[in-house]
């Protein structure tokens, strides 16, 4: 009897051997699953992230047109602008002119008060 036992447990060992092997390979492949979506998460975390700091860019650069677009005109509008004081400036001058007093013209200060006060002495 004893030899019919061992040969029925030498059967069973390996079985029980091969299957903590398989056990341990399945969680080793569970593992490796398990890191592999962690993996896939991360990366699509990652790619979202970089999606976001390109549209960041994409506004950076717009930005830049903008600006580019703005200094391109000053140089403009300073000629405007000194086209426009120069106007003015002339302006300014026919009109002093215009208003100037010709020779022999002059203003003069009546004071009114005196003459009212003295047109009222003679009446009385």
């Amino acid at each position: 009897m004893r030899q019919s036992m061992a040969p029925g447990r030498q059967s069973q060992l390996p079985s029980q051997a091969s299957n903590a092997a398989a056990q341990a390979k399945l969680l080793e492949k569970k593992k490796e699953c398990e890191a592999i979506i962690a993996l896939e998460k991360a990366s699509a975390n990652f790619v979202r992230r970089i999606d976001a700091l390109g549209d960041d860019f994409d506004v950076i650069a717009d930005a830049g047109v903008v600006h580019g677009q703005v200094l391109e005109q000053w140089p403009n509008m300073f000629r405007i602008l000194d086209l426009f004081l120069s106007t003015r400036q002339q302006n300014a001058e026919r009109e002093a002119q215009e208003n100037a007093p010709s020779q022999g013209e002059r203003l003069v200060r009546v004071p009114v008060e005196d003459l009212q006060s003295s047109t009222e002495k003679e009446s009385s």
